[in-house]
């Protein structure tokens, strides 16, 4: 036969009620199967980033037709 099994909870001190025991029992499952957050994905450098190509908006005024054309 193969050895005992090791309880999962062991009521140390008190008498608890079969409705807390549940509870209990439901709560460390619950943290039991809980998995870690997943690490944030790690964002492309900012010269791979494509919002660079995105056209900045124009800027209606005196001399902005000759502005629009130079680089930045």
């Amino acid at each position: 036969m193969s050895a005992p099994e090791t309880p999962l909870l062991r009521v140390v001190k008190g008498d608890p009620s079969d409705v807390e025991l549940a509870a209990l029992t439901a709560v460390v499952a619950a943290a039991a199967s809980a998995r870690a957050p997943e690490p944030a994905p790690k964002r492309n450098s900012w010269w791979a980033d494509k919002a660079s190509l995105v056209r900045a908006p124009l800027a209606p005024g005196e001399g902005a037709w000759r502005a629009s054309a130079l680089p930045r």
